[in-house]
């Protein structure tokens, strides 16, 4: 069983703890089946409360320790110059360096060119409040994004940076689908029809999406799974994955645990569970080869498509 995660916050736990990336309280597990292959986004998440100067600081302290760590762990840390696809391909376990809230550009559009050369791939536009950026998913009287924004975008695009729509508000979706002109992920967002939370993406929004050659990755947070968070299950996944599959989606659905940084469904306890969701899927009849493009090969086709236009 391979897997591509687009999102988790194990990174950001290791630095506000002063963790290892294998410490036995992190869902993210660094211990893997003898044939599997596993690509995983560590984003540094920003809280909104940080300064900007803070952010900044954070992020290059964050940078510094998936550097060690992953050097450490063997764990293959994927350069801006390299492939995510040969990456994948050439190495058991491989790692990308991603951003959740452009706080962490401190207001300087200089350093998305910079944050890109150390490897970022995805920027996480908010969190859940506003930033220079624009508004996140809090806001309810948004304004959408901002003139800073609209640069951050269009660099972001220029060098190869997805992204990220997760936690923005509507407006600020929207915003982003009329000025953007590469494809742009949600990494960890799921259905609003099925649960109803602003966090989740609306069928209109997933659609967007899937025409722009977009992906988005399942969120395993129980209150975006169920509008009962308590009981949520490992088969609210299932609702999520077939509401997106009736939207066409097929090639469009990852997955983006946040693990370390969400409540989990009750029988859902950190990568350890993985095997049994693929199971799960098995049993309710679907397809093997739809089962591995959700666990990778939709995040690895995107990835690669988009690595074709980028600047080196």
């Amino acid at each position: 069983m391979n897997l591509f995660d687009l999102h988790c916050d194990t990174l950001y736990k290791a630095v506000t703890n002063n963790l290892p990336l294998d410490d036995k309280s992190m869902q993210v597990s660094q211990i893997l089946g003898e044939d599997n292959k596993r690509l995983q986004c560590y984003a540094i998440w920003i809280p909104d409360d940080y300064t900007s100067e803070k952010a900044e600081q954070t992020f290059f302290s964050a940078y510094q320790r998936l550097t060690s760590e992953c050097k450490r762990l063997s764990i293959k840390l994927i350069e801006q110059n390299e492939s995510i696809s040969d990456a994948f391909k050439n190495n058991k376990n491989s790692a990308l360096f991603t951003i959740e809230n452009s706080t962490a550009l401190n207001g300087k559009i200089g350093n998305v060119e910079k944050f890109a050369k150390l490897g970022v791939r995805i920027i996480t536009l908010t969190w859940n409040a506003s930033n220079a950026v624009g508004d996140g998913a809090d806001v309810s009287d948004s304004t959408g994004i901002t003139d800073f924004g609209k640069s951050v975008v269009r660099e972001m695009e220029k060098y190869g940076v997805v992204v990220d729509v997760s936690h923005a508000s509507d407006k600020l979706f929207y915003d982003v689908a009329e000025i953007a002109t590469r494809p742009f992920a949600a990494t960890h967002s799921n259905s609003r029809f099925v649960t109803n939370h602003r966090r989740n993406l609306t069928d209109e929004q997933f659609k967007i999406i899937k025409e722009r050659n977009g992906i988005v990755g399942i969120n395993f947070h129980r209150d975006f799974l169920s509008d009962n968070p308590d009981s949520a299950s490992i088969y609210d996944l299932l609702k999520h994955i077939n509401k997106f599959l009736s939207l066409g989606g097929e090639n469009v659905i990852c997955i983006g645990t946040d693990f370390d940084g969400c409540n989990l469904p009750y029988d859902i306890t950190g990568s350890e569970s993985l095997a049994e969701i693929y199971e799960m899927l098995l049993r309710h009849n679907y397809k093997e080869s739809l089962i591995r493009k959700i666990f990778y090969e939709n995040a690895l086709n995107f990835f690669e498509n988009f690595d074709n236009r980028r600047i080196m």
